[in-house]
């Protein structure tokens, strides 16, 4: 058997009332009272018993029926449960006081009891239909958060594995992101001795040792303007100069290559690790976009990415090998050794310099 679906409060200061009343509603069996004759415990019960309409009667030994009502709106559990004021007086200037002050109606006492019946049912069903719409608002909004928190952890996703300028066009026209620059700037980096080390190392150490070092790579690209592009095992790739153009591509790369000579060396002294670090650098054209449907990835293509990949190979540890056209553009703002003449595979013997520092 379902509980009854209207709960009834009544708070009058009679005990002949509260009879009364319950003999009114005795053939209602949707409805279960509950009778109170003191205002503090009434609101202790009201916790308890969670009415879905009050009968407050309106004169009290120590409370007014007006303040009693304020009462009720300032408890959390009847803050909009429906109450029905009971008097033996029918002032229109005191309904409408009442009614001003938050009551829900208005019934001279004793009512009749089909009267009483309706307008308990009346304003119960109210009630509930009052909760039940506030939960599809609270479910409806919990709902818009809980998709705006998707569609923030989505975007963010997005943004931490491309380019931020080309998440935010991948996410407003969904399609093939080619772009072609003329004047770029690619630097990949190798950790040399890595695979004899990996042998023995210990795997979950391992991983570590490796985000540590690239998340130290990360920040100096972040700090430097420049797009990571990808890691493949021990191999670190990033670019400047796309996908926002930059004449300084050149200068923001050596930079960046100084940064992570430098803070390498600081990891591999304060871990022992028996590891080199090998730069290299190329300038020139190149062609980037966005390859894959469900896996994204941004990438770039060209000689320049190649040729770039060839410096580090043939490059030496400790050292960030650069080519004579970075060279040329990077000017005489840093310190330079002319490396000689380097057979390079696919362009036959190329001049490339290892670069040192600032001037």
């Amino acid at each position: 058997m379902s509980p009854p679906r209207h709960r009834a409060l009544l708070v009058d200061d009679q005990a002949l009332i509260g009879k009364a009343v319950a003999r009114l509603l005795a053939g209602a069996d949707d409805i279960v009272l509950e009778f109170q004759q003191d205002a503090a415990t009434a609101l202790a019960a009201a916790e308890a018993f969670r009415p879905t309409v009050i009968l407050q009667d309106l004169v009290m030994p120590d409370i007014e029926g007006l303040e009693m009502v304020r009462r009720f709106r300032e408890l959390s559990v009847t803050a909009e449960v429906p109450v029905i004021v009971l008097s033996a007086l029918a002032e229109a200037e005191k309904k409408a006081e009442l009614l001003a002050g938050g009551a829900a109606d208005y019934l001279v006492k004793l009512p009749d009891a089909v009267e009483l019946v309706a307008r308990i049912r009346i304003h119960s069903e109210a009630y509930h239909r009052l909760v039940e719409r506030n939960a599809a608002f609270a479910a409806l909004e919990k709902s818009h958060a809980d998709l705006a928190w998707e569609r923030e952890r989505s975007e963010r996703l997005l943004r931490s594995i491309l380019p931020q300028a080309i998440a935010e066009r991948l996410k407003d026209s969904p399609g093939t992101i080619a772009e072609g620059f003329p004047e770029a700037t690619v630097l990949f980096a190798d950790l040399v001795g890595f695979t004899t080390f990996s042998r023995s190392a210990d795997p979950r150490g391992l991983v570590e040792m490796l985000d540590a070092i690239f998340s130290e790579f990360d920040r100096l690209a972040a700090a430097a303007g420049i797009e990571k592009i990808k890691t493949i095992g021990d191999a670190y790739m990033a670019v400047a100069g796309l996908p926002e153009p930059r004449p300084d591509h050149a200068v923001a790369a050596a930079e960046m290559a100084l940064g992570m000579r430098d803070a390498f060396a600081v990891i591999a002294r304060d871990r022992n690790l028996p590891l080199g670090l090998r730069i290299g650098i190329h300038s020139g054209p190149v062609v980037a976009g966005v390859i894959g449907r469900h896996k994204f990835s941004y990438d770039l293509w060209g000689d320049t990415v190649n040729l770039a990949s060839r410096m580090e190979s043939h490059g030496a540890a400790g050292m960030i090998h650069i080519s004579a056209a970075t060279r040329a553009i990077l000017g005489e703002r840093f310190r330079f050794e002319p490396r000689g003449g380097v057979t390079v595979k696919g362009s036959g013997l190329m001049e490339t310099f290892f670069l040192h520092g600032p001037a």
